[in-house]
């Protein structure tokens, strides 16, 4: 299905018909695309298979995808743009090169 083979942004549905949890782990990770997912269920088990088995920058447990947790690491995977993980404390290490300096002004030899 073409549309589940492109990455859209809008306000568009679209609903396939699928037999059972497994079939929809399969069609959901069949697509070139993982920014986000969501799966709405009461079964914890379930629950914690998605959340091993979707393969997705992010995947939502009874909640919407809103695609983006700035407070988080947060990234797509697969052939998604938003690859990268440039949000959270993360950030410090992607952009920083660390540098350790030790000023003494005691202005006398220090030993080891």
């Amino acid at each position: 299905m073409r549309i589940a083979q492109e990455e859209i942004f809008g306000p568009v549905l679209s609903i396939i018909e699928i037999k059972n949890f497994e079939e929809a782990v399969e069609v959901l990770n069949s697509t070139a695309y993982g920014l986000s997912s969501s799966i709405y269920t009461q079964d914890v088990a379930r629950a914690f298979r998605a959340m091993r088995d979707i393969e997705a920058g992010i995947t939502y447990v009874n909640g919407p995808t809103i695609g983006a947790e700035v407070h988080l690491p947060f990234g797509g995977v697969k052939n998604t743009g938003n690859g990268h993980r440039e949000a959270g404390t993360t950030v410090y290490d992607i952009f920083t090169e660390w540098k350790s300096i030790y000023v003494d002004y005691s202005g006398k030899l220090q030993r080891a």
